[in-house]
């Protein structure tokens, strides 16, 4: 896989835009455990670059009363991987986690 060749500048703005995604991501994260943003909200907001990277088990893990095991148990019920990012989810696999969280 060949890499690309960036200048210094294109590295900087790669680098300002990815710091962004992520600061948004945690913002969102920090929503999801503070119960100001419901998990079909947030499924409904396809459309944002913020949204469709964020993995699936880091939005469980976001969630009150949700840890690390509990996460891991829902995805493995409904069959997500753990490397699966929201993007990466089909309709039933949204539908069903969903259902799971309400």
């Amino acid at each position: 896989m060949a890499v690309p060749m960036l200048t210094e500048e294109q590295k900087s703005e790669a680098l300002k835009k990815a710091h962004a995604v992520r600061s948004q991501r945690t913002q969102l994260r920090n929503q999801l455990k503070a119960g100001a943003v419901s998990v079909d909200a947030v499924l409904n907001r396809m459309d944002d670059e913020v949204v469709r990277g964020m993995k699936v088990l880091y939005l469980l893990e976001s969630l009150p009363k949700v840890g690390k095991r509990t996460a891991r148990r829902i995805m493995a019920d409904i069959g997500i991987d753990e490397s699966r990012r929201l993007q990466g989810l089909g309709s039933r696999q949204r539908d069903a986690l969903v259902a799971k969280l309400t």
